[in-house]
């Protein structure tokens, strides 16, 4: 048996369950740590449903070791310390993953900080690298900068040689983000970014925006965008419905796109998968890219993040931390 955390009345609960068994293209993780996430709290509050097939079990990302693998798995092997993007299924202390969405644990890291990887360098790689295609000596615009997305747009658009201006909503949450190398942040709570955004670019706009925010950002976003701009949605916590001019979409070039990845097939994700370990697990490993971690709590203690997460002052990843003695 093991322990998982199960949803209940919109609380986390500690409940047994029995170790689960790989299927053919499987490994089962013994969980040493494993990363929160925003769509833990909103899957928590009746808000984002599992996708079909997937974990009732909250959670989207692991460090450990592999203890089992599947008939089909070739090229992982029980003993294996690994990262991996899952589904469901992360706060235990076992968890199911697809081998192809593992990787290794980078050069020296802990579990706590490899399990701070997955969720936030596959999102944040699909959407300003292949959807957005973020290209050297453009700017990017990234909303919630202190953020673990943001933590990681930062790093990884700057090591691409892109200039990254970034919103945030403390002037020490600004200060974080100049000192993972944003060229400029603009505290939201008391600077509009609209008017920062064009002053700091001489009326240019920048190239791409990395949003979460949604709702009246976006006909803001428009405001600030250069010709030919990308803008990519990646969350809506300022919610669903906005009103739009189209005209400077149409006039100025815009591409308004977005993306979630959870319900995406395991191929697509693998792909991504592979551009990481090729194009960033090296940085990691050199030390050129590291996570940022806010705090770690043991897997009880997971309403107790969730509420930290939901309270929004935390800067970067927030790490459950489980223990098997």
């Amino acid at each position: 048996m093991m322990r998982v955390l199960e949803i209940k009345q919109q609380k986390l609960v500690v409940t047994q369950r029995e170790v689960p068994s790989p299927l053919a293209y499987q490994v089962v993780i013994k969980v040493y740590a494993a990363g929160v996430n925003r769509p833990d709290v909103l899957q928590r509050q009746g808000l984002y449903p599992p996708p079909e097939g997937a974990s009732d079990i909250p959670g989207l990302e692991v460090a450990g070791i592999i203890i089992a693998v599947g008939q089909a798995v070739t090229h992982w092997q029980c003993g294996a310390t690994v990262c991996a993007l899952v589904t469901g299924g992360a706060y235990a202390d076992y968890c199911l993953a697809s081998a192809v969405l593992c990787l290794p644990m980078p050069t020296g890291f802990t579990f706590v900080q490899a399990a701070a990887l997955p969720e936030t360098f596959f999102t944040v790689w699909s959407n300003l690298i292949d959807r957005a295609r973020l290209a050297a000596n453009e700017t990017l615009l990234v909303h919630g900068g202190s953020s673990g997305i943001g933590t990681t747009a930062i790093q990884l658009a700057t090591a691409r040689g892109v200039k990254v201006l970034v919103t945030a909503g403390s002037e020490q949450k600004c200060q974080a983000c100049l000192a993972l190398g944003a060229t400029a942040a603009i505290n939201y709570r008391t600077h509009d970014f609209v008017t920062e955004v064009n002053r700091l670019t001489a009326g240019q706009g920048v190239d791409v925006i990395l949003d979460m925010v949604g709702g009246d950002y976006l006909p803001r976003n428009l405001k600030c965008m250069a010709f030919d701009a990308r803008l990519v949605l990646i969350a809506l916590q300022s919610g669903t419905k906005a009103e739009l001019n189209l005209l400077p979409v149409m006039l100025r070039r815009y591409t308004l796109t977005g993306s979630t990845l959870r319900g995406r097939s395991d191929d697509f994700k693998a792909q991504i998968a592979q551009h990481l370990y090729q194009q960033v697990w090296p940085l990691l490993s050199s030390g050129r890219l590291r996570p940022i971690i806010y705090t770690t709590l043991p897997l009880t203690a997971a309403q107790q993040a969730h509420e930290l997460m939901e309270s929004g002052v935390h800067i970067g990843k927030i790490i459950l931390e489980i223990d098997h003695d």
